[in-house]
This record gives structure tokens, sequence and C-alpha cells, in this order.
């Protein structure tokens, strides 16, 4: 799978045996388009050959009992047609980053055995996309794939979106592999960790609102334009308060907290957009009005795929990275 050209991930069915093309998400763009249509509100296409599609992977195992499933494709297509955000996104199941033991030896399928700190599979599969989402719904399918993707991201500068479980993995990525915690662990992975850095949360927040208190001059203050905020949550687990002085003190920062100081949401200074919430921006918004940290990462995303058509083009003369249309699934 690390030979897969994205040309061809394009044109090949999806993990569920759907081509992208006609998937459930792919079929919303008419419905946008005439729903906005029939508010008098205006529908942006992309201009052809104005900016290269940003290819965005939406990490996680899709589910229809997991309503952010649904949600995050509408909430990025509406993006790409209201305001002309050229996206063009692809579900990426955790266990085809890398794969659980299998004895299957077709060429297809990357080899078995693989540590988390192995980027041969994660990196050159990744290395594509030009922003990488990891989606709610864990316990994922592979822990090890949904760690690769984060630290892929992380140490090759792709804009990076983790919510709900999401952040739990993100903050785990980071203890495992900079703050020198190989041994940190998921509570609801791994019930037998005696000290998990991923916990039970004393008040399970699934299906509540809470406030949210944003750190001044942080990337989450820039996106959401405010000093606090609410956030919708269908999570049961946080980072171990014990273990937050771990993670800031080699380089993390927590830009969003609960009104008991407990993380709510987290980024990484000097990266391009690196940035994790435990609530769930995605069920705070709807096709008119995309919550600002989707937007942002939606930027960001744009951003890096004409940075890297400008590399192209210096390096091999005019190319073109963006594809023909988008294929959101």
């Amino acid at each position: 799978m690390s030979e897969l050209s994205l040309d061809l991930m394009s044109a090949a069915p999806d993990h569920q045996g759907m081509p992208l093309s006609s998937s459930p998400a792919a079929a919303t763009t008419a419905a946008t388009a005439a729903s906005a249509a029939s508010a008098g509100e205006p529908v942006v296409p992309p201009r052809a050959g104005a900016a290269p599609y940003a290819r965005v992977a939406l990490v996680g195992d899709r589910s229809a009992e997991v309503a952010a499933h649904a949600r995050i494709p509408e909430l990025l297509e509406a993006l790409r047609l209201r305001d002309g955000l050229p996206l063009d996104v692809y579900w990426i199941p955790t266990d085809e980053i890398l794969p659980v033991p299998t004895t299957d030896s077709s060429a297809d399928r990357l080899p078995t055995g693989l540590a988390v700190s192995d980027q041969a599979a994660s990196a050159g599969f990744l290395a594509g996309f030009d922003g990488v989402w990891l989606v709610p719904g864990s316990p994922y399918a592979s822990e090890a794939g949904a760690l690769a993707a984060v630290r892929t991201a992380r140490e090759q500068g792709i804009p990076l979106l983790g919510t709900c479980g999401g952040l739990q993995h993100v903050a785990l990525e980071f203890a495992r592999s900079v703050c020198g915690r190989p041994d940190a662990a998921h509570a609801e992975n791994d019930p037998s960790a005696t000290a998990p850095l991923i916990v039970p949360i004393a008040c399970a927040l699934d299906g509540h609102e809470g406030v949210v208190l944003v750190t001044p001059n942080s990337l989450a203050e820039r996106l959401i334009g405010a000093d606090r905020t609410v956030g919708r949550y269908h999570c049961s687990y946080g980072i171990n308060p014990s273990d937050t002085g771990l993670l800031l003190a080699h380089g993390l920062r927590f830009s969003g907290v609960d009104e008991t100081g407990e993380v709510r949401v987290l980024e990484l200074p000097g990266h391009p957009f690196f940035l994790a919430t435990l609530f769930q921006p995605e069920l705070g918004s709807d096709a008119g009005r995309v919550h600002p940290v989707i937007r942002g990462f939606a930027e960001a995303a744009v951003a890096r795929a004409a940075a890297r058509r400008v590399a192209a083009r210096g390096a091999s003369g005019p190319a073109s990275i963006g594809g023909p249309g988008s294929q959101v699934c």
C-alpha cells in the first residue's frame, strides 16, 4: 500500500467497497448547492486552475453509528462549495496505515510486525496528503495506525486536526515519541495499564456541552476569536492530570481547559497547524456555519497544497498538483 499512488487511490473503492465519487458525502454536493440556492446564498465552486486541490485524509474507521462520520465530509464539502476551498477528501481506515498482523501476502499489503516508530509505511503513504484529520470513533481498529498518522503529520509539518478520540491519541503519540514514555497507554485500549496517560473522565461528557476557556495568544484563540466557547462532547476519556506537566515540559501547549482546569484543547507551537480538541467542533457546525477550527484546518491544508505546487514548479517547471475535481467520500 505504501506504493499506491494518490491517483490510483482516487479511482479505487474505499474500505467499504464504495467508489469515492459515489459515496454518501459526495452525493450531498447537489443537495448542499440546492439548499444554498433556495436560501438565496451564493454557491462558490472552485475556479478552474485557481488553486491546487488539497488532499485531506480522514483517518478513522467509518461507522454509521458515529454521527461525526457523516457530518465531517458534509462540512468539508460545504467549505468547497460555499467558500471555494479546493478540498479533495479521502477516508483512510486506521488498519490500512499500519495494518493489523495478517497472513495476506499480496503486494498491496504492508509488512507485518511494524512498530509505531517505523515510519516506512505511514510516512510514505500519508506524505502525499495536505491535511490529516484524526476523527472520533475510538477505540480505533488499529491504535498503531492512528498513532502513525499523528506522528507523520507532526514530523512532516502536515496540518493535523484531532477531535474527541483524536485528541486522546495525539497526546498518546506525543508522550511515546517525544516525552520518552513508550509505555504510555490508553485505558480504553489497555484496561490493565498501571499508569495510563489517557484515563476515564471523572464526570463523563458523553452527550453533554461544556464551557471551554481559551488561552490568549494561542492558535485556538486566533481561530475561535474569543476567550471562551462552548463545546459539545461525546467522550468519556481525557488526559491524566498527573501527566500534563510531562507533556507541557516537552513542548505541547494546552490552549483550552474546562472550568476545573482539565485539558480540552491542545496544540503544538511552531507547527503549521497542529490542533486537537476533546470536544467535537463538527457537531457544533452545519453546512451554513462551519466551526472556525474546521475552517482553519481546511485553510491550512489548502495553503500546504499551494506551497507544494510552488515548490514543484521551482524544481521542475510548471506542474499541477491538484486533481481535476473533488471526490469527497
